[in-house]
């Protein structure tokens, strides 16, 4: 073999997957058609969910001059994100293209192979590894790996190389954005109701902002290259104000197509990102939902090149990420029927304003956009996600992610959750003072470390219970706790394998 995996795509799902699986101690190559980073904007933020998986690896210092922000919306109906205890609706200010020089800053540090201007022509499946053809600046080139993952986007060769269903429905609407300087342009976060459309605006760095216009009529034609006199045109259709004397770095398009593989895994390929599912990118839920994808999938992959994984546990990426993944299609469906249908959705737009307005609605869709809500079966012999069932019945934590908190440490310390989770490694955090649950532990201190502290490790934002002890997965997740979450050595064997 070349390498253990193969990843195809340095976006955001495709680099943040690659770093992932070089901390769980597996061999990457990063195949990137592009000869260089992009520098389109794309995304200009990530949700809350998000935000607390960079900052558990200890990468949102890295990024400059971000704004964490409680006021969101949805549908372009405002919310205030902030009544769900620890919410908020996510990061503002951080490009998609800062996030990607970020993301390949690290990937590159943990030791990465990052080759860019290859394209992938074919690949193939031999059942104990997946051969990659590729077109570079030296011509045709192939490269072996124990697995491939799809991280390339919306159109992904991956995903038609290697025969994976997209099942969903065909774009009914156009939009474009571009980023434009030298116009005087009032910040419009949440978009702006007009009577032939919807425009949304955003200041970026360095003078330009970000516009989004959305024009009732205005059919899709992938095959048309936008331009910039095109978008200002229509501009000023909605708003009645002229853009055309601004200067645009960048114009592009993207339509309410929604998609989705029907499965995540077929055999050693694997797909992630708008590689797995398309949708309208609203509330800043693409770039999430992809990263998230990645930190799920990374710790797993990593364990199953190493040998350390347990029967079915790459199987699990598939379980618990394609409902998730489906669920923000619906949601961004809502959101578009909204926003973009126009005056006959206003009457619904009022009962749904109505509706938000009772703190029991904002906090569900609060955590439904956030991603905070997600929730995993970490019990059953077939995880699946869990959001909104009755599972987890022996305690309401399990499956959930575990938020940031300070810890008194056993030794007089102080340590905060999202830190003990930099190394993407398993953590058991207990209060045990008679050490049997630490001991259990480390027969798997090769894959899980052990914090003792003298503090509840679980809070109220989880769901209330003071907890003696928790196991954490490497992406977050509660996968076991006391003392309601059964035998702790059955957990770290389904979760980690067998101890050492």
């Amino acid at each position: 073999m070349d390498t253990e995996v193969i990843v195809i795509g340095a976006g955001p799902a495709g680099l943040t997957l690659a770093a992932e699986l070089r901390l769980g101690g597996a061999e990457v190559t990063v195949f990137e058609q592009r000869g260089e980073r992009s520098w389109e904007s794309r995304g200009i933020g990530f949700t809350a969910r998000a935000t607390e998986a960079f900052h558990q690896r200890g990468l949102l210092e890295r990024l400059e001059n971000i704004e964490i922000t409680r006021q969101g919306h949805f549908g372009g109906i405002p919310i205030d994100y902030g009544v769900l205890e620890g919410s908020h609706f996510g990061v503002r200010g951080a490009p998609q293209y800062k996030v990607e020089e970020m993301l390949e800053g690290w990937a590159l540090e943990l030791g990465v192979r990052l080759r860019r201007g290859y394209e992938l022509t074919a690949l193939s499946d031999t059942g104990d590894g997946v051969t990659a053809t590729v077109r570079g600046p030296e011509g045709v080139e192939e490269c072996s790996a124990r697995y491939l993952v799809g991280c390339d986007g919306g159109r992904s060769t991956v995903r038609r190389l290697a025969g994976f269903e997209f099942a969903g429905s065909d774009a009914t609407r156009e939009m474009y954005l571009a980023d434009v300087k030298g116009c005087d342009i009032k910040p419009r976060m949440i978009g702006e109701l007009l009577p032939n459309g919807m425009v949304m605006s955003a200041p970026l760095e360095e003078g330009y902002s970000r516009i989004i216009v959305c024009e009732n009529g205005t059919r899709p034609d992938r095959g048309r290259e936008v331009t910039f006199p095109q978008v200002a045109d229509a501009w000023q259709r909605l708003t009645g104000d002229s853009i055309h004397h601004g200067e645009a770095r960048w114009v592009s398009s993207f339509t309410d197509a929604t998609r989705q593989a029907t499965e995540y895994r077929r055999g050693r390929v694997l797909l992630a990102g708008d590689a797995a599912h398309i949708h309208l990118p609203a509330g800043g839920q693409g770039l999430s939902i992809g990263v998230q994808d990645a930190f799920n999938l990374g710790w797993k992959l990593a364990a199953t090149v190493r040998g350390s994984a347990p029967e079915g546990l790459l199987d699990t990426y598939h379980a618990e990420r394609h409902p998730v993944g489906a669920r923000v299609l619906r949601t961004t469906l809502a959101q578009g029927t909204l926003n973009l249908t126009g005056r006959s959705v206003a009457p619904l737009r009022t009962v749904m304003a109505e509706l938000v307005a009772l703190p029991a609605v904002a906090r569900h869709l609060s955590g439904l956009v956030s991603g905070l809500d997600v929730r995993y079966d970490v019990t059953g012999p077939d995880a699946a996600d869990r959001t909104g069932s009755s599972a987890a019945d022996a305690d309401p934590l399990l499956g959930a992610r575990i938020a940031d908190r300070e810890l008194r440490l056993a030794d007089g310390g102080r340590e905060h959750i999202a830190r003990l989770l930099h190394p993407a490694r398993g953590v058991l955090i207990t209060t045990d003072a008679s050490g049997a649950t630490a001991r259990t532990a480390e027969r798997w201190s090769d894959r899980v470390d052990v914090v003792r502290v003298t503090t509840s490790p679980a809070g109220p934002q989880e769901g209330g219970a003071a907890t003696e002890s928790v196991l954490v997965r490497p992406d977050g997740y509660l996968a076991w706790t006391a003392p309601d979450g059964g035998d702790l050595a059955a957990a770290l064997r389904r979760w980690f394998g067998e101890a050492a």
